[in-house]
């Protein structure tokens, strides 16, 4: 829909408005005022009125309105929804819940007019581009090698300094205004795997052996943890992780460290995430 189709959209509501919220404050019995409680955004409501004009005019309509019912149908499942605005694309997944299309004197002259509504369960708008950062387990740097079993007789340059050292540390940042949820996959060989979000506090540790060939998955969205796509391990959890859910990306940058029981150079951890705006 939009520019160079038939479907020209005229207005869009609820995009840049906050959604609604449920407001858990407690008024005071004997005082003015109330005790601040969470904020929780509810579900966001778009609605966009358009107009349809194809180019050959009321000879193309069906056509053109056959397209949009296919597009606007019931469907139960969330779709991405992806708006332009000002150059600027942010995506969101969303339901039609809505469409109306009047069937007026419109039609002859071929420009009728309606409007369609999508519900979107998650109120957040996020970058289209998914973002990727990976790291390892820490690795110390092997350092210069004196050959202590057969010294040589002096240091020539180049001198070998050995390989880099791996920090087990990677910086993230959500570059919108809120809280977005990552989606972390470990792969082995790891024991133990334990990630840690610094900008929070908020800990995942998880009381398993990976091997080379598997792949452990944190949704943090969802709440789920899952062994090579198949097997569900959220019982592994230890008594210090944190509940996935509460593992968000606040806004800016965030610290992520990668640790285990046994470290070495083939462990691996993926975070994958979308920056998010109110």
């Amino acid at each position: 829909m939009g520019e160079g189709t038939p479907v020209h959209g005229r207005k869009l509501e609820g995009w840049d408005d906050l959604p609604d919220v449920d407001d858990a404050s407690v008024p005071m019995p004997a005082s003015h005022g109330a005790w601040p409680g969470w904020l929780l955004a509810g579900p966001r409501v778009l609605t966009l009125d358009f107009l349809v004009h194809h180019p050959r005019g009321a000879a193309g309509l069906p056509e053109a309105l056959d397209e949009l019912r296919q597009a606007t149908a019931l469907r139960q499942e969330e779709r991405a929804l992806v708006v332009q605005l000002a150059s600027t694309q942010r995506l969101m997944w969303a339901r039609v819940t809505r469409r109306s299309l009047p069937a007026s004197q419109d039609y002859t002259w071929g420009k009728p007019t309606g409007a369609i509504e999508w519900t979107c369960a998650d109120p957040r708008r996020y970058e289209v581009e998914e973002q990727v950062a990976r790291t390892g387990l820490p690795v110390p740097e092997p350092g210069l090698d004196w050959h202590p079993a057969d010294p040589p007789p002096g240091l020539e340059w180049e001198l070998d300094w050995g390989g880099n050292a791996i920090p087990g540390t990677v910086l993230v940042e959500n570059a919108g205004d809120a809280d977005t949820y990552p989606t972390l996959a470990l792969t082995g060989p790891v024991i133990r795997p334990a990630v840690t979000n610094h900008a929070t506090g908020a800990v995942l540790e998880y009381d398993i052996t990976l091997s080379t060939t598997d792949r452990l998955v944190i949704d943090t969205r969802e709440g789920t943890v899952t062994l090579n796509d198949t097997a569900p391990r959220l019982h592994t959890a230890t008594p210090r992780s944190t509940p996935e859910q509460a593992c968000i990306l606040p806004p800016g940058a965030s610290l992520i460290s990668f640790r285990a029981a046994e470290f070495n150079d083939a462990g691996a951890l993926t975070i994958s995430w979308r920056s998010a705006w109110w």
